[in-house]
């Protein structure tokens, strides 16, 4: 069974997340959604019970798709077929998801800000939503779930660490209070402190 996420957890007045197990991949899969006045826009989504996709709904109908990296299809085909929601993905996903419309560093798709992250994940991107402090969300180039803690991903699972490294120094230039995953829990607190000892401690 794919996973099925049975509640939403706010995280600002714009943002919310949700979450369930997958055995397959033996994860626990992130999805997270920004709301606005452009509708709503879902980033890496599992699928949700019926009462809680209704739940989202009432935040606003859902507008657009956006796709992180090659491995976060997840239910963004269901998505796009109930909602009619176009679904936003670098080039490298076009095989995967046809007829996704192709984005890269600093397109802009209604209020968020793609930053294109080299060297992860085929295809790997992160989503900033400036308002409230800032927001940004990334695919797999960082993860916070135990063993591991905050940290970036391990070189096994990267085409190139080193330059996911230093494309991740892209994220500093940007404001933001809250770093959300799509494997991990949000961090709310001196999250650019925290990103950028990190990443000084893995160069």
């Amino acid at each position: 069974m794919p996973p099925c996420a049975t509640e939403l957890h706010h995280i600002s007045h714009y943002l919310l997340i949700w979450h369930a197990f997958d055995s397959a991949a033996k994860a626990e899969l992130f999805s997270s959604a920004v709301t606005g006045d452009a509708g709503t826009t879902v980033i890496d989504p599992i699928a949700l019970t019926d009462v809680a996709e209704q739940e989202l709904n009432e935040c606003g109908r859902i507008e657009s798709i956006i796709l992180t990296n090659v491995n976060h299809v997840r239910a963004a085909i269901s998505f796009r077929e109930r909602y009619a929601a176009p679904i936003f993905a670098a080039l490298e996903l076009s095989k995967e998801v046809p007829n996704a419309q192709a984005v890269s560093n600093a397109t802009a798709i209604h209020n968020l800000l793609i930053i294109g992250l080299d060297g992860a994940a085929r295809g790997e991107l992160a989503v900033h939503d400036a308002r409230d402090g800032g927001s940004t969300i990334v695919g797999d180039a960082l993860i916070n779930f135990d063993p591991y803690g905050f940290t970036v991903l391990p070189k096994k699972y990267c085409l190139n660490q080193k330059v996911m490294i230093r494309s991740l120094y892209r994220l500093l230039d940007l404001e933001f209070q809250r770093l959300l995953f799509a494997h991990g829990t949000p961090i709310t607190a001196r999250v650019p402190e925290r990103l950028q000892s990190l990443l000084a401690e893995v160069q």
